[in-house]
């Protein structure tokens, strides 16, 4: 049967794993080619997944609900049961037994994680994205996977006959093979909670932990190979082992009892990721914020003056638009602002891409505006626009919510004064810009001081100190406050 299989897509470069949320298809149900089939979450973005090709879905091998490894095998189309079905009164053919579809799996894929596993000495550049989004252009047809045999001859590792299910079980990914080599680790002492045993990523990550906690378990050779030796932390302190792994291990979220009358509900995927994502930037970053009072008198007059020829252009300028201009034009002078800590090198980014949080009640996403140092201020607000909408559609690109190198994020917009965000990893820092309100302030008028009233907002700075100093921070909000004051209304 000429099945091509459907896999877990490559989300992009930080992902690897995702959840099939919603079956869009049913085995026996034809398919389009860029038809989508199924909708998929990940810790970045919900997304649907189109067909690779015309057909018929015959099997699928990955229920709603599932999480999986990038790369698994999560259906298979008959790309000719679609012409049979028409010619033979529209019944699809059968699925292939389930066996088989493990061996097939297995085998065509092997050849690819053979190569894969060879490189992975020497690093290659990132993909901007590992799948194509629905509508993308498409490669050339695949070739139909080799079937396996149900049994392989004996061989030194087996010691007789092997089943299809046997050689799965003994696979895994690249991932989880680089893992158990980089700890020492055989895969065949891991209990495997995949597909025919198969060892997934947090089988092994589950394996390392316990073995972590019980000494007796972690080979001696290792042990006495690590150098220098750590000496013993005096009784009642954590040795830096389990500083390590107390700050930035797995996230683990305390238990609290329930009492009566609570209503207990398990989080959702959006809320974990968030809850996990949010104590991980705790953990790394040591967290500090300045503080910064900006006056849009100025912004509010230019604004309202350009309001009507904005809206015959089909735009809408907001406060934030503003807010993210004048951030792309300070930024290239605090390139510490605009980069991150990588182990112990500094990464000064070489564009500005500034992520704009999206409130989606519930959960929140941060879709990015790329190259903003060389938008207009219309070309900003189309882009903020434009993402934030289809945010709160579900209708997101994968790249579209990665690669910021600066975030903002305005609680302002629902009443609060001001707000100290975390910073998202593997970024420096995040502006939280608070609501924007008349307050009387003093001011000077023909060299006397006086009580006026000005539309003034709060606004809050939020930065790693490993990378950005508090000089740095206070340099950084009074220029972008200068910039926002003095905005030029040529620019408008």
């Amino acid at each position: 049967m000429p099945k091509i299989e459907v896999p877990m897509p490559q989300m992009g470069e930080s992902i690897a794993e995702g959840t099939v949320s919603r079956w869009l298809k049913q085995p026996g149900e034809a398919v389009e080619r860029d038809e989508p089939i199924l909708e998929i979450s990940t810790d970045k973005v919900d997304a649907e997944i189109p067909a690779p090709a015309a057909g018929t879905l015959v099997d699928i091998q990955v229920q709603e609900g599932e999480t999986v490894e990038v790369g698994t095998v999560v259906a298979f189309i008959d790309t000719e049961a679609k012409a049979g079905a028409a010619a033979g009164g529209g019944e699809a053919a059968p699925a292939a037994p389930e066996g088989a579809q493990a061996a097939e799996s297995a085998e065509a894929k092997e050849s690819a994680e053979s190569a894969e596993s060879a490189e992975s000495a020497e690093p290659a550049p990132a993909p901007e994205t590992g799948v194509r989004a629905a509508g993308a252009a498409e490669p050339s047809e695949p070739a139909e996977p080799r079937r396996a045999p149900a049994r392989q001859p004996a061989s030194a590792e087996n010691g007789g006959d092997e089943t299809a299910e046997e050689r799965l079980r003994r696979r895994s990914t690249p991932l989880v093979r680089r893992i158990a080599a980089e700890h020492e680790v055989d895969l065949a002492e891991v209990e495997g909670s995949g597909r025919a045993g198969r060892v997934t990523k947090q089988d092994i990550m589950s394996f390392l932990d316990r073995r972590e906690k019980s000494p007796a378990e972690k080979p001696a050779e290792k042990a006495a190979a690590r150098a220098p030796a750590r000496q013993p932390a005096p009784a009642g302190v954590m040795g830096s082992d389990q500083l390590w792994d107390l700050f930035y291990g797995k996230v683990q979220h305390p238990e609290w009892p329930v009492r009566e009358g609570d209503d207990v509900k398990p989080m959702d995927r959006i809320r974990k990721l968030t809850a996990d994502h949010m104590v991980l930037a705790k953990r790394v970053a040591p967290h500090v914020h300045s503080f910064i009072e900006v006056d849009f008198t100025r912004i509010d007059r230019i604004r309202r003056k350009n309001k009507a020829k904005w809206e015959e252009q089909g735009n809408k300028v907001s406060y934030t638009a503003f807010v993210a201009w004048g951030v792309a034009r300070v930024l290239p002078e605090f390139p510490m602002v605009n980069g991150t800590v990588s182990g112990e090198n500094l990464i000064f980014r070489g564009g500005i891409n500034i992520g704009i949080a999206v409130d989606l009640n519930p959960g929140l996403i941060v879709p990015v505006v790329r190259d903003a140092e060389d938008l207009t201020l219309v070309g900003i607000a189309k882009r903020i626009s434009d993402l934030a909408g289809r945010a709160r559609d579900r209708k997101l690109k994968p790249d579209e919510i990665q690669g910021a190198t600066f975030s903002i994020t305005n609680p302002g917009v629902l009443g609060t004064y001001v707000g100290m965000p975390i910073i998202p990893e593997g970024t420096a820092a995040i502006l939280g810009t608070g609501s924007i309100e008349k307050r009387p302030v003093v001011v000077e008028a023909d060299g006397m001081d006086t009580i006026g009233i000005r539309l003034r907002s709060m606004f809050s700075l939020g930065y790693d100190h490993r990378i950005v100093d508090g000089a740095d921070a206070a340099r950084f909000l009074a220029r972008l406050k200068e910039a926002l004051e003095t905005f030029p209304e040529e620019v408008a």
